[in-house]
């Protein structure tokens, strides 16, 4: 007699085995393409009907569509912490659980923010770009002078973990810091974000996607801003209105901006390209070797979870009741 079929699942990107381990035994994996590339939804929408789970890097689509062509579906569990990629309702009418990675890449993110920031007041980059050039020839006090970062004023727009973590780091180059978040709060430094933008020297995104926070920082927001400020950004690119920050740099009002996330990935403003002034990254706040284990393995968890016929850790929905998991394929 032969033994039943493990269910299929499917991780968009290749991957170190060892992250998979909790799936040992419960499922047949297959993995998307090489050289850090996610395979295509033309050919996830081709493996749909026999998929089981999906492991996806944030950037596959779960849609209307993707559900009809997946009706063995059970789980889509997101590397990363965003979830905009995810119909979150959709999932939940068709019996598929969501999840996400939530602390993998907070310490990451913090991190690099830093980074940015220092990069981005320091004009580390434009430095590095003058060394290469050759064009250096003896020391020159006072011409690549940055800004102090001590006593000066950091906005944290997003008091998450994300955003609580950046605070804790910031405190020891001496910055003054305020917060904001959509629920009021009476912890310290809350303030409204009128205020933190008119008051904060840099400005730092660290908001989750959605129809709230969709071009939150607008043209009007950014004129709002302190003249002289800086923003940056390693949330979501769709939080601000791309055309508005390069108008607001080229004015003057804004000196510089830090950028790791952008409204039409992968595609940036080309005017953007163009400015000394900003700092661009191609989406890698939250990319650490440790953090993407740690996700993966997770993730990998979740998926484990339910295919044996339990909750995932961390379930984003609460799905329609259907076939039970540890029958979704045959």
């Amino acid at each position: 007699m032969d033994s039943p079929k493990l269910p299929l699942v499917l991780i968009t990107n290749r991957v170190p085995p060892e992250v998979l381990t909790p799936l040992d035994g419960l499922a047949h994996v297959v993995m998307g393409p090489g050289n850090g590339d996610t395979m295509p939804r033309v050919e996830v929408l081709r493996l749909a009907p026999d998929l089981a789970g999906i492991i996806n890097q944030g950037e596959l689509r779960v849609d209307k569509e993707m559900l009809k062509r997946a009706p063995n579906l059970r789980i889509v569990a997101n590397v990363s912490i965003g979830v905009d990629n995810l119909d979150l309702m959709e999932m939940q009418q068709h019996g598929v659980y969501a999840t996400n990675s939530p602390h993998a890449f907070v310490d990451a993110t913090a991190d690099f923010t830093l980074g940015m920031i220092l990069a981005l007041v320091r004009r580390i980059p434009e430095a590095d770009q003058y060394m290469r050039s050759g064009a250096w020839n003896s020391f020159q006090p006072g011409v690549w002078d940055g800004t102090l970062l001590r006593g000066k004023t950091l906005g944290i727009v997003g008091y998450g973990p994300i955003g609580r973590a950046v605070e804790q780091r910031a405190g020891a180059f001496g910055l003054r810091i305020l917060h904001h978040q959509r629920t009021p709060s009476m912890a310290p430094g809350y303030t409204l974000l009128k205020d933190l933008l008119r008051e904060s020297d840099f400005v730092s995104l660290h908001v989750p996607f959605n129809a709230g926070s969709h071009r939150l920082i607008d043209a009007a927001h950014l004129r709002q801003m302190k003249h002289g400020a800086c923003l940056i950004n390693a949330s979501r690119g769709r939080v601000v209105d791309e055309e508005a920050l390069v108008a607001s740099l080229k004015s003057g009002h804004l000196a510089g901006a830090a950028l790791d996330v952008f409204e039409n990935e992968p595609q940036v403003h080309p005017e953007l390209k163009t400015m000394n002034n900003v700092v661009l990254t191609p989406h890698i706040a939250g990319g650490t070797r440790e953090g993407r284990h740690t996700a993966r393995y997770f993730c990998a968890g979740n998926v484990a979870r339910v295919l044996s016929g339990q909750r995932p850790l961390n379930s984003l929905n609460e799905p329609e009741p259907s076939v039970p998991p540890s029958s979704a394929v045959a």
